[in-house]
């Protein structure tokens, strides 16, 4: 009986070792969603945060994922501790791996649907982190030809300073970037975004809602500046023009002068009457470009509130810090 109890402990220890082993194994593979669990055990997302999930139609998988990084929603000061800011590219968002995701505040109602865009397209990031390797060569081939055949300026510049930038960020770039603000999509990638959202098509129309703001003020301010352009070529020209006509009558207000005397009246008065016709004809000249020079002056106001509104625009969405001044 003594002799078979060390094989029966040793049974129990291999046991056990092995029960642990493979306790150890699971919890390994399980290791995302055990994190997500340790994340989500306690938190409860504020309002804002609840809004912008269903705003844009995150489903209860994408919702989930968003809230396990904790999103939020943040001014200059505390977002810059958290978010690295590019020099090439405005900054509105960022996911850090394993920590959290961070919007830049943005309150201004003529640039509503940033926050929007900026949380789809940050959840998007941390999606894109936890494909495997098989599902994220598949999804980069989609979203590079997808590209390819993109026609949208300021999203391939956008692209093409990554590339100069941090060539190594363009695949995820792209995902979330044509997730967020693309409306056509090929039917593929239709199908891979919704795994996350319901309606798509709500977020791309909240990105061109904001995008207009500045699309429709730049037209704005280039309309202006040819017109401005316009005018002053006219007026260069007219100024031209009354140079000469001015030294002209000159010379024939001299010649009068000089034969008020001598001249035989009748065509003396013809020239007069000739001269007079001339300096009606050059003041009437005078008044159309005073009209144009004010027209300018009007015009270059309201370009000049243009582009101090653009402008405004821009410094609403930069979240780099300010400069200090030194006492």
């Amino acid at each position: 009986m003594d002799s078979a109890h060390p094989r029966k402990r040793a049974y129990i220890g291999v046991v056990v070792s092995l029960l642990l082993w493979a306790v150890a194994i699971g919890a390994f593979f399980q290791r995302q969603a055990i994190y997500d669990w340790w994340r989500l055990r306690d938190y409860d997302p504020p309002a804002e945060i609840i809004r912008l999930a269903t705003d844009t139609t995150m489903n209860d998988g994408a919702r989930r994922l968003f809230y396990v990084y904790h999103p939020r929603v943040e001014p200059k000061e505390d977002f810059n501790k958290h978010c690295r800011n590019g020099e090439f590219t405005i900054v509105l968002g960022c996911y850090v791996h394993n920590r959290g995701i961070y919007l830049f505040e943005v309150t201004d109602e003529r640039l509503q649907g940033v926050k929007e865009v900026t949380a789809a397209h940050e959840l998007l990031h941390a999606a894109y982190d936890r494909l495997s390797v098989k599902e994220r060569q598949q999804v980069d081939q989609w979203t590079e030809a997808a590209f390819a055949s993109l026609d949208n300026q300021r999203i391939k510049d956008t692209i093409a300073q990554y590339r100069d930038n941090d060539p190594k960020s363009v695949p995820h770039e792209l995902h979330s970037i044509l997730g967020t603000e693309v409306a056509d999509l090929p039917v593929e990638l239709e199908q891979y975004y919704a795994r996350y959202f319901t309606n798509r098509a709500k977020i791309v129309a909240y990105s061109e809602a904001y995008e207009a703001a500045f699309s429709s003020r730049q037209a704005q301010a280039k309309a202006l500046e040819a017109e401005l352009e316009s005018l002053r070529q006219q007026v260069e020209a007219l100024n031209k023009e009354l140079d000469a006509e001015s030294r002209t009558l000159q010379s024939q207000y001299q010649a009068l002068e000089q034969d008020r005397g001598s001249a035989d009246p009748e065509s003396f008065n013809a020239r007069v009457n000739s001269y007079n016709a001339a300096v009606r004809a050059y003041n009437q000249k005078v008044a159309r470009t005073s009209g144009l020079i004010d027209r300018y002056n009007g015009l270059y106001e309201e370009y000049q509130a243009v582009v101090l509104e653009q402008q405004d625009l821009y410094k609403l969405i930069d979240s780099r810090p300010e400069a200090l001044q030194a006492q």
